[in-house]
């Protein structure tokens, strides 16, 4: 089966996206978010995996991928967005799985339009709530756009892929996503997006069921740490990627589609 690409216009861009739509009208449909700097190819392994038994949905984050040029780039736009695109395609409930940044849009999407989320897979990505965040947290994340700017384009690319993967497949493909882009492109795209994250956090509360997935490498910045503290906080469950990095469904896909699958069906050892 092939995804069928699409296209949204909005008052800020094109956005574009690709559906995988199940014979079955009654299929449950998944929409997966992307992380910063990457594109909808991130979930080629769990397309390939979910869309035999489900409506699958990827998209280019506005900024991202194909989604560019676009304006006002905001969380409370990118969730604007998706709403759109569900509307369209006359989706009322989907699961949404967002990696890292994707974590952002998915939550942003829960906490405006609760009826039309399910049930939400967080992987490898940090929780929405001013409590998490120490004033120096938020500072860090303000550097990342700039220390980049130290990096030759060809250290820039290498150290983030390098730094996110555990396996040959997660790099190749990191460097891959990062490869339509100009140096300066992902700079502007880690600015804005680590920057408005600053000013768009809040606390917010969700009835659907959570899980969280972190892989057992991961480095990136505070993630496990933030991920540690989110479930103490919300009784999420938390369940650890082995092998894998902060790229963790590409590095250890075949858990990853387990995880969410077990938890769409109810398997296992989920509190919800």
């Amino acid at each position: 089966m092939s995804a069928e690409h699409k296209q949204l216009e909005s008052n800020n861009g094109c956005v574009h996206y690709w559906i995988s739509r199940n014979c079955n009208q009654n299929a449950i449909c998944i929409l997966f978010t992307h992380g910063l700097t990457a594109n909808h190819t991130m979930f080629e392994k769990q397309v390939e995996y979910f869309e035999a038994s489900y409506t699958v949905i990827t998209w280019d984050v506005p900024l991202h991928g194909l989604s560019r040029p676009y304006q006002n780039f905001s969380y409370e736009n990118t969730a604007k967005e998706l709403k759109a695109i569900l509307n369209k395609e006359n989706i009322k409930k989907v699961i949404l799985v967002g990696m890292s940044m994707g974590g952002y849009p998915s939550q942003e999407f829960a906490y405006r339009y609760p009826e039309n989320v399910d049930r939400m897979i967080m992987l490898n990505t940090t929780p929405f709530g001013l409590e998490f965040y120490s004033k120096s947290d938020l500072w860090w994340l303000k550097q990342a756009a700039p220390l980049g700017k130290w990096f030759t384009d060809r250290m820039l690319r290498e150290s983030m892929a390098k730094s996110v993967s555990k396996t040959d497949y997660s790099y190749k493909k990191m460097i891959e996503m990062l490869n339509p882009l100009s140096k300066a492109e992902i700079i502007e795209q880690m600015d804005i997006a680590y920057g408005k994250f600053a000013k768009e956090n809040k606390n917010v509360q969700f009835d659907c069921p959570v899980l969280l997935l972190l892989g057992d490498s991961d480095t990136t910045g505070k993630v496990k740490q933030y991920n540690k503290a989110w479930t103490k906080a919300t009784s999420y469950p938390l369940h650890i990627i082995s092998h894998a990095a902060h790229f963790s469904n590409g590095d250890n896909p075949e858990q990853v589609n387990l995880e969410i699958e077990n938890f769409i069906q109810g398997k296992g050892s989920y509190d919800i």
